[in-house]
């Protein structure tokens, strides 16, 4: 029960119960305000990896490239041309990284299950990007971390999920009910993560954050 308890965000153990439905229950930290999913009821990575071949997203798809450029447009305003980047967690249809190699940036993909080269997480960037990721992280103060010490100065972060915004909203949000997803940011936990780092947020409409080490 002591591994349930504590937050995967920030490792503090004051989580409260936030709600509950017939697949799983889910907490909210007290630090954080991250809301996530107890461990026991995470997917093995072979059902992950299965949930992950359903999607039917292509490089040409214009919908998905329209989707993604929600990022891909202001991330690209903001960096000077051409910088090096990393698509983390880019999945077996890197279309982010089309539209940015399209923009003049030089673009690594890493993805734990379709493209897990692990010499890309050795470098330093200019730019990460991690589009519909960390809602499915199991150890996302980890990875997090991980990611910002790849950064160059100056460098941005570059993530899109969707955000928690109050209990009831969250009772009725289809984004919960996908397996995969287990852990749940809103404005606050980025306000507090960027904090942390002494960072520059940014959060664009729903879904977009831009974070920029200083």
């Amino acid at each position: 029960m002591n591994d349930v308890l504590h937050c995967p965000l920030c490792g503090g153990s004051e989580s409260e119960p936030f709600h509950e439905d017939r697949r799983r229950p889910y907490l909210r930290c007290g630090q954080c305000a991250l809301v996530f999913v107890p461990p026991a009821y995470y997917l093995c990575r072979e059902a992950e990896r299965a949930e992950y071949d359903l999607h039917r997203n292509r490089v040409d798809d214009e919908g998905y490239r329209a989707f993604l450029s929600r990022l891909a447009q202001p991330l690209a305003a903001r960096l000077g041309a051409p910088a090096r980047g990393l698509d983390f967690g880019c999945g077996p249809a890197p279309a982010l990284a089309c539209l940015l190699r399209d923009a003049g940036h030089q673009v690594s993909l890493y993805d734990s299950f379709y493209l897990p080269d692990q010499s890309c997480l050795q470098g330093k960037y200019d730019f990460i990007c991690a589009t519909e990721v960390v809602e499915h992280l199991h150890r996302p103060g980890h990875e997090l971390a991980m990611l910002w010490s790849m950064l160059a100065p100056g460098g941005w972060l570059g993530i899109m999920t969707k955000l928690v915004r109050d209990r009831p909203a969250f009772a009725g949000w289809h984004y919960k009910n996908d397996p995969t997803h287990v852990c749940f940011f809103s404005e606050q936990t980025w306000h507090w993560w960027a904090r942390g780092q002494g960072a520059d947020l940014e959060i664009i409409g729903a879904d977009v954050i831009l974070l920029r080490s200083r």
